[in-house]
Order: C-alpha cells, then sequence, then structure tokens
C-alpha cells in the first residue's frame, strides 16, 4: 500500500515539475494556457450561460475553460434550450387553445397569446438550464 501511495506521490511531482513559472514583481506565477478551440458563433442561450457561468459561478467556469470543456458546455446548453422552447411553447399553444383558427379570427389575440406563452417558456427554460 505505501509503495502505490509514494508512486502517486512521484507521479504528482513529475506533473508538477513539468509547469513552467514567471516572474512577475516578487511573485511567481504558473505559465497556463487554455487549450485552442475553433471560434463558433454562440446563440442567445449559450451566451446568457456563459456570463451566468463567469459572473456568479467562477469556480465552475475556470474549470470548464481550462480543460477545454467550456465551448461543448455551451453549444450543449444552447441546443437543450432551443430544444426546450420549441417543445414548451407547442405543449402550451395546446392548452391555452392558440391555434391556426384563433390567428385568422382575431390576429391581435393570437400574438397577445403567443407571446405570453413564448414568454412564459423562455422563463421555465432560464431557471431550468441557464440560471441552474
Amino acid at each position: 500500500m505505501k509503495a502505490k501511495t509514494e508512486n502517486r506521490l512521484q507521479k504528482g511531482a513529475l506533473h508538477m515539475r513539468a509547469i513552467t513559472y514567471s516572474r512577475q514583481g516578487e511573485y511567481l506565477l504558473p505559465n497556463l494556457t487554455v487549450p485552442d478551440g475553433p471560434e463558433v458563433h454562440r446563440g442567445k442561450y449559450a451566451s446568457l450561460r456563459q456570463k451566468y457561468l463567469k459572473e456568479h459561478r467562477y469556480g465552475i467556469y475556470l474549470n470548464l475553460l481550462t480543460t477545454g470543456r467550456l465551448s461543448s458546455h455551451l453549444n450543449e446548453v444552447q441546443r437543450e434550450a432551443q430544444e426546450r422552447m420549441e417543445v414548451l411553447t407547442r405543449q402550451m399553444k395546446a392548452a391555452w387553445g392558440v391555434t391556426e383558427e384563433l390567428k385568422a379570427k382575431d390576429q391581435m389575440a393570437w400574438v397577445q397569446q403567443t407571446n405570453n406563452i413564448r414568454q412564459a417558456a423562455e422563463e421555465i427554460v432560464m431557471k431550468e438550464l441557464i440560471y441552474s
């Protein structure tokens, strides 16, 4: 058991030696870089999630960023949020009776109901996926 522990410590010590440092005034700071990844356009929900992580969950944000998983996490949140919005909107329209017949009969009522449904669905998505 002691040999395994020493072996792990030696591996950790070897790994620690691979980090290089630069002197900034009186301090030695590690030379850390973020893994390069392709620049992609982020959607609304991905941008909101990134802003939330950066401002309120900085530890998680930094971990995702330094391990190179931030982009995939944000893309996944964007995809899930869009799917959830579509499903919720469809279900709420059916439950509230917002149909094409209503659109033909009273267009302003249809627009009002559709906007209310979209706003309610977005509140749910924001709470469940973005701010969690």
